[in-house]
């Protein structure tokens, strides 16, 4: 049963024409499915509907061939025969009464174009500045430029609606997006209308969802995500300038999404940063508009979370690496499962995955991504096998795990470990400077034989040895 001090994370709340049942929002998070395996994607995004987010986003989705970030793999939204995938992905997002979300992206000096091999265009005329080693200049928009720009986001928000989303989110964070890039004195370096001061730098953001508004109506919520400090020095978009933008703008979005850093900084939330990290920076932002705000911060405790509401810092409770490592941390707050909770530790492996051209992983969760491919499911367990009895060799993470999921099936399971203490190196790192939260691992704290007591540990420095 609920605690009632949580009850206040279930409220529904709106976002423009929409309504979401809970203030659990998944904000947009890549995990290496995108165009090249979206059913694993959509499978994954199902599976938090079912966990209970009131919100579940995509990952970055490019929305138009002139702006590309291979080798990295992203969603697609191109053309019309992107369509139909993306409708599956939707169903799942809306399955279980999420709202399905998807956030549009074009990326400007970010974006190498190594696959289509377009000039890439962005706010001023400045070299790529990632994801390649070679010399890619981009070419300064023009004015014709700007207009074919807003004319593909209508597009890409058109397809949008088309595929059954309910909310878009135009990516201007992270030193990413075209919009942070026409915000920021360090990448907007225009004489004209669209640069100089902060209101020409916000032109072009008031148009494309002045546009995305014409095109869908009020059949879907838009929502803004910019960065609450760039961190990059006096050029930068900092704290008090994106007060100042939201201030001028406070009911241009349906809802604003505040993220921190450039994307060398974004991932700051980490194993070296508190719990609601962020929260100096988004304080006060709600004096400045009425419009409902999310924020993130590695989120794993449900009083952190209401206070973050209770004092209006926040509106939503925002989540991309929470929601990887339990799916289902909604549904276990609204149960009373606290203690089953499976927490982020930070360790950012999901990103390592993303950041190698490959599947994300996560080391408190390992069906996440695997959902479709091999059927697995982080609440559910698969029938036991003819076996009776099973060995596990070596209790690290992975054999903890093991051990817990075969004895939740219903095998009697010994445990062998070679040292004295169950946790492999996780035991020895978590003692070093900013990896304490190591220690909260759920595997390791949970598989216990008076959780399972089918699992019998068998500690033996001398196993190893004797076996060989």
């Amino acid at each position: 049963m609920r605690d009632p001090r949580y009850d206040i994370l279930f409220e529904p709340m709106q976002i423009g024409p929409v309504t979401a049942k809970n203030r659990f929002y998944q904000v947009p998070h890549c995990n290496g499915g995108g165009y090249r395996d979206p059913s694993a994607a959509a499978a994954m995004r199902g599976i938090k509907s079912q966990g209970g987010w009131g919100v579940v986003f995509t990952e970055q989705c490019e929305m138009h061939h002139t702006s590309e970030i291979t080798p990295f793999i992203e969603l697609r939204l191109w053309e019309d025969k992107d369509i139909p995938q993306l409708r599956k992905m939707s169903e799942k997002m809306k399955e279980y009464g999420a709202l399905a979300g998807i956030q549009l992206a074009y990326s400007g000096i970010n974006g190498p174009n190594l696959y289509t091999k377009e000039v890439p265009l962005a706010v001023s005329a400045m070299p790529i500045r990632t994801f390649t080693n070679d010399p890619v200049q981009a070419r300064a928009l023009d004015k014709s430029d700007i207009r074919d720009l807003r004319r593909w986001f209508v597009n890409a928000a058109k397809r949008s609606k088309a595929a059954g989303f309910d909310l878009i989110c135009l990516y201007g964070a992270h030193g990413f997006g075209i919009f942070q890039h026409f915000l920021s004195r360090a990448t907007n370096q225009r004489s004209d209308e669209y640069g100089g001061s902060l209101e020409n730098r916000a032109r072009f953001i008031n148009e494309v969802i002045a546009d995305i508004r014409d095109a869908v109506g009020d059949t879907m919520g838009i929502t803004l995500r910019v960065s609450l400090d760039e961190t990059i020095g006096d050029l930068g978009f900092s704290n008090a300038e994106v007060r100042d933008f939201i201030e001028m703008n406070c009911d241009l979005p349906d809802l604003w999404d505040l993220a921190q850093g450039t994307w060398e900084d974004c991932s700051g939330p980490s194993r070296f940063k508190e719990e609601a990290a962020q929260e100096q920076l988004v304080r006060g932002i709600h004096e400045l508009t009425d419009r409902p705000i999310v924020g993130v911060g590695r989120f794993t405790s449900p009083d952190v979370m209401a206070k973050m509401i209770r004092t209006g810092t926040l509106d939503f409770i925002g989540c991309a690496r929470p929601s990887i490592a339990d799916p289902f941390l909604p549904k276990k707050i609204e149960e009373g499962r606290i203690e089953d909770i499976r927490e982020c530790i930070g360790c950012n492996i999901c990103i390592t995955g993303d950041m190698t051209m490959s599947i994300s992983r996560c080391t408190q969760n390992p069906t996440f991504m695997e959902e479709w491919r091999k059927g697995w499911h982080p609440e559910q367990m698969n029938a036991k096998g003819v076996s009776e009895n099973v060995l596990v060799v070596g209790s690290g993470p992975a054999g903890l795990e093991a051990a817990r999921a075969l004895s939740e099936r219903g095998y009697n399971v010994a445990l062998a470990e070679a040292g004295t203490v169950l946790g492999g190196r996780v035991t020895r790192e978590r003692q070093l400077p900013g990896l304490s939260a190591w220690a909260g691992s759920w595997i390791i704290a949970n598989t216990r034989s008076a959780r399972n007591p089918t699992s019998k540990p068998i500690l033996t420095a001398n196993w190893t040895r004797a076996a060989s």
